[in-house]
């Protein structure tokens, strides 16, 4: 466990094993332990490093707004710190936004990667839901999600409240997210995409123009699968599929 100074904030990660570099990026509202539910144990072979990203988790914030593009500087910035070059990567929903602003930024330092439940922008159903996380909601949750909450992100209140500003920010969000064929066209990572055929928030079609976009690319529809369709019954199959993906050719 460790904390590291970066951008203006300080970031919480682990760095655990050793072998090639595996970043780990857990899902908006998440935490980097949630990988636990997919790796019990590490994957042999690899030099693990799974971060809490800014404001979740025991990261703090930095006093600026908070955007994905952000995020995959962080996540640029924590590899220079640890002297890692280039890595290979599984990201969750926001961990896998991130990830396309990482390999579009510097293509040269993601190896091969896993991208669950991501979308090159911000379709209506995401942008209604996220709408929906306003600070009163927080406040009329049961008390037992609360303090299911305070239990992952211990830096208080004050800090949901910021995750829940994050999120309500993407139903007006435009720039943040913007992928076009052309700038997805950058990415040179070895890229699998996994996708629930019932996300919600992103229909299927967004997976495959991504698909479409990242040259050579393998795609995964997870059949009746939801946002995220990678844990309980499916983590196992996941765990074996991604980390074949990540292997040598």
């Amino acid at each position: 466990m460790a904390i590291a100074v970066i951008n203006g904030f300080e970031m919480y990660f682990e760095d655990r094993g050793a072998g090639e570099p595996l970043l780990l990026l857990h899902g908006g509202m998440g935490i980097g332990d949630d990988w636990r539910h997919i790796f019990p144990h590490d994957p042999d072979g690899y030099r693990v490093i799974v971060p809490d990203l800014r404001g979740h988790g025991r990261s703090t914030a930095p006093d600026e707004a908070f955007t994905i593009r952000r995020c995959a500087g962080d996540v640029l910035s924590l590899m220079d710190h640890l002297d890692i070059r280039r890595a290979k990567a599984i990201g969750l929903s926001l961990g896998a936004k991130t990830l396309l602003h990482v390999s579009t930024m510097q293509p040269d330092r993601v190896d091969a990667m896993v991208l669950v439940s991501a979308t090159p922008y911000f379709p209506k159903p995401l942008r209604d839901a996220a709408a929906q996380f306003t600070r009163a909601s927080f406040e009329q949750l049961p008390e037992a999600e609360r303090h299911a909450l305070r239990a992952r992100h211990v830096r208080g209140d004050g800090q949901i409240l910021r995750l829940y500003d994050m999120t309500r920010s993407f139903a007006t969000s435009d720039g943040d997210m913007a992928f076009t064929a052309a700038t997805l066209g950058a990415i040179t990572a070895r890229t699998l995409i996994v996708h629930g055929e019932h996300d919600p928030y992103y229909p299927t079609e967004m997976a495959i123009e991504l698909a479409q976009g990242i040259r050579g690319s393998s795609l995964w529809i997870v059949a009746a699968g939801p946002h995220g369709p990678v844990f309980g019954t499916m983590a196992e199959p996941f765990a074996s599929r991604a980390l074949a993906h990540l292997g040598p050719l």
